[in-house]
């Protein structure tokens, strides 16, 4: 990575041999347009095609590419946190290589940022190429994330964003494992402003967010930047036991005062049914919150690199994060 970067351009890459070239073409045109110092900084997130092999060739023919060797998959998420430790430019990008976000958008964004927004994040109008359930999944997860946490995360926006280096400084500061980077990029403030546009389908490739990675991703939203679901269990606890007062009172007046007799067997079953259900539903919740805590506490690093040299380059102080927390 070379000093003196105007921008730095953050692309997590995993199994993208189909479309990286593409995205390679199209980013260095777009950054070729704008006329300042920039880089284009992979991340290999442990890719076990031919990824990595084809950036370390865009690399020695191009002084503006750097690449970070994950030496394992660690995550997307983690992915952008590496590119972010590492980011030499005054702003960042962060664009993933499928290139359903373009790159075209870019030079908008900046604009942005050179009136004054310390953070430009790319708000969908539009999602070409998806099913409705992905649609209807995606929408109801960030409307209820926005119903559940406290922080402001806009609605309908990915990672695709540029951030000023003072917002990445402060994201360098923050080393929780299970992390949700769109929503600490809002959680840490500064001005902020949207630009539209409409996400195009996968160039070519498959998604790498199946369902199960999906669920994985919107808990960690949740429970990164909410503790609501954590008082479930008083508002079930009184909502149950006032019900239960009132069905035990009903139950007294029937037997007082009428000829009829209280449900036997079927009605206790599904009482007992019911509170277990709600029972394990809440151990669930608390399991969750303590599988974080306990991820937190091993202090493992976020990620290990392949290849060192790229940390050899660096000055200690910025190394730090990435190799000693």
């Amino acid at each position: 990575m070379k000093g003196n970067v105007r921008y730095s351009i953050i692309i997590p890459v995993f199994n993208e041999e189909a479309v990286i070239h593409e995205t390679y073409r199209r980013l260095t045109q777009v950054m070729q347009s704008i006329g300042e110092p920039y880089e284009l900084l992979f991340v290999n997130d442990g890719s076990e095609d031919r990824t990595a092999e084809i950036i370390k060739g865009f690399a020695e023919k191009d002084d503006c590419v750097s690449l970070l060797d994950f030496s394992r998959n660690f995550g997307h998420q983690i992915a952008i946190t590496a590119g972010m430790d590492y980011a030499c430019g005054d702003a960042i990008v962060i664009i993933d290589a499928d290139l359903q976000d373009p790159p075209e958008l870019i030079p908008l964004m900046i604009e942005k940022w050179q009136k004054g927004y310390e953070v430009v994040y790319a708000k969908r109008l539009k999602r070409k190429g998806e099913t409705l359930f992905k649609k209807l999944t995606a929408s109801l997860f960030y409307r209820t994330l926005r119903v559940l946490t406290e922080v402001n995360i806009p609605l309908d926006t990915g990672d695709f964003r540029l951030i000023d280096r003072k917002v990445c400084e402060a994201m360098r500061g923050i080393r929780e494992k299970n992390r949700y980077v769109r929503g600490l990029v809002s959680w840490v403030g500064f001005r902020q402003a949207a630009v539209e546009y409409v996400r195009e389908e996968r160039l070519a490739g498959e998604t790498k967010y199946p369902l199960k990675k999906m669920l994985r991703f919107a808990m960690d939203g949740i429970t990164s930047f909410s503790n609501k679901p954590l008082k479930l269990a008083t508002y079930l606890g009184f909502v149950i036991s006032f019900a239960s007062f009132v069905y035990l009172v009903i139950s007294l007046g029937q037997r007082l005062f009428t000829a009829s007799t209280v449900a036997g067997w079927a009605s206790v079953i599904a009482s007992l049914l019911l509170l277990n259900g709600v029972i394990l539903i809440i151990l669930g919740i608390l399991g969750e919150y303590v599988g974080r805590i306990y991820d937190e506490t091993k202090n493992r690093p976020l990620y290990i690199l392949r290849n060192k040299q790229e940390v050899e380059n660096r000055k200690p102080e910025e190394v730090s994060w990435s190799v000693q927390k």
